[in-house]
């Protein structure tokens, strides 16, 4: 049986393409180059990476990524983008959970919630974190976005999706928020890229910024920055607050 993730990413490719979260693509790489210290010589890991929007954007400014997704039509889409700029990418499907490479990365990237914190439990989320540790080397940098635990707490989850519902391809309906859980249930609506309607039940995990720091601590990580996640415009200069759907995160590895 597939999971939710699954079933939506199957054949949306396309219309992912034109969610209105995908449209920030120039300033968060404006973003990881800073992070990254213009260094072209670094290499990176794009994790999630969906149709490849960063991928190709940090390739096309000289920089060598590898992308990988568990979305097979997600890849495909990317891998046919890249094509038309002339580039070529290593795109390769796996499991986040299971990365196959250990400390050959100076810098991991996790944007737009690729893959954490879809999973069905706090445990597989974990090891999601845990593989992305794994494929960096010592002093790597891991850079992601993940949802803000405490929105939910001070705001209505369905407030929030109604009003960005006029720019959405997907739909979010019959939102329950459990406090216990700090998961979000909801029934979410999209068109995929052959025309068909589905209705899906999804559940995301939100997590607070102490939990985060708590994780990446126990997977070594020296450093953890969390700031509000700005579409389009990711900076150090932006506290996170109640009212940031989604929190920044800069974790920097030990030395070893």
């Amino acid at each position: 049986m597939k999971q939710w993730y699954e079933e939506l990413f199957a054949n949306y490719a396309k219309k992912y393409d034109n969610e209105s979260f995908t449209r920030g693509t120039q300033g968060e790489c404006d973003f990881l180059e800073d992070e990254a210290g213009h260094n072209k010589s670094l290499r990176i890991l794009d994790i999630g990476c969906g149709t490849g929007r960063h991928s190709i954007e940090l390739t096309k400014r000289g920089y060598t990524v590898t992308g990988i997704d568990l979305s097979e039509a997600q890849l495909k889409r990317a891998q046919e983008k890249a094509a038309q700029e002339g580039l070529e990418i290593d795109f390769r499907q796996a499991d986040a959970r299971y990365l196959p490479f250990t400390a050959e990365f100076d810098l991991a990237i996790m944007l737009c919630e690729g893959g954490f914190p879809l999973m069905e439990t706090d445990e597989m989320n974990f090891e999601i974190l845990k593989s992305a540790a794994n494929t960096l080397k010592p002093d790597g940098k891991f850079i992601f976005t993940t949802l803000n635990g405490l929105f939910p707490i001070f705001n209505s989850l369905q407030e929030f999706y109604n009003e960005d519902a006029k720019d959405a391809v997907a739909t979010y309906h019959d939102n329950t928020f459990d406090i216990m859980t700090f998961r979000d249930h909801n029934i979410t609506v999209f068109e995929d890229d052959d025309g068909n309607k589905h209705e899906i039940s999804c559940n995301e995990r939100f997590y607070i910024p102490s939990e985060i720091t708590w994780l990446l601590k126990s997977l070594n990580f020296k450093s953890i920055d969390i700031y509000a996640a700005n579409l389009g415009a990711f900076s150090r200069n932006d506290p996170l607050t109640t009212k940031d759907f989604e929190m920044l995160v800069i974790g920097r590895l030990g030395k070893g």
